[in-house]
């Protein structure tokens, strides 16, 4: 017997936007499983793009202090291959 790929979860949401789900899924053509996968997925990877802009505004506030031009980081770069 093989073992579960799947893991039951329960949610609790008002009744409006329970069923404004349910139409939305149905509009989809999806179950609301797969519409809950779609929006934890859309989720994840709007996440990581605001981590990573986050990061790269800290980057160049970091780079900006020291004084360090995107010049000088594509020759540091290039000079450590």
């Amino acid at each position: 017997m093989s073992p579960r790929t799947r893991t039951v979860m329960t949610i609790s949401l008002p009744p409006e936007t329970a069923r404004e789900y349910r139409k939305l899924a149905s509009i989809q053509g999806e179950t609301i499983s797969e519409l809950f996968r779609d929006m934890f997925a859309f989720y994840k990877q709007e996440k990581l793009k605001r981590e990573f802009s986050a990061l790269q505004e800290y980057g160049t506030k970091v780079r900006k202090e020291m004084g360090i031009t995107e010049e000088d980081i594509e020759r540091l770069v290039l000079e450590d291959r």
